[in-house]
């Protein structure tokens, strides 16, 4: 296996390990939800993400994205924007109660997605409606 003694990111390892068992790869479509951005030409790390990135990072549809540097504004819009959350807070969700927000805890089964499952849902309809290509497969 390729990622024997390689150290490795892990948004790569579990996608090969899938692809590498039988029994499930041809049931695999190949994208990993991330958005990752690299620089012209290509150098060896991913290009750091920047505020400047942020409409491309949304309309991708991605659920994850990389790469960040330490406490840089991106991340903070990202918090804000896309995950409603406050700073040093966690994101709220339609279990959410009371004033100031989420200071009660409401009904724990509630659940109601957000903007960012459904620009999910539509990444992952456009991948599954493409997978029935070979080249969209694990090769």
């Amino acid at each position: 296996m390729y990622y024997a003694n390689f150290l490795s990111s892990p948004e790569g390892y579990f996608q090969t390990v899938v692809c590498n068992a039988p029994e499930f790869a041809k049931t695999v479509v190949n994208h990993d939800l991330h958005y990752i951005s690299w620089d012209t030409p290509p150098k060896q790390h991913p290009h750091v993400l920047t505020l400047n990135d942020s409409d491309k990072m949304v309309q991708s549809n991605a659920a994850f994205a990389r790469k960040f540097n330490q406490d840089d504004p991106m991340l903070d819009k990202i918090d804000k924007e896309l995950l409603d959350r406050e700073k040093g807070s966690f994101t709220p969700g339609a279990w959410c109660s009371g004033e100031p927000k989420c200071s009660e805890v409401g009904d724990m089964n509630k659940i109601k997605p957000g903007p960012g499952a459904e620009r999910l849902r539509q990444l992952i309809a456009k991948l599954a409606a493409k997978a029935t290509l070979s080249r969209d497969r694990c090769k």
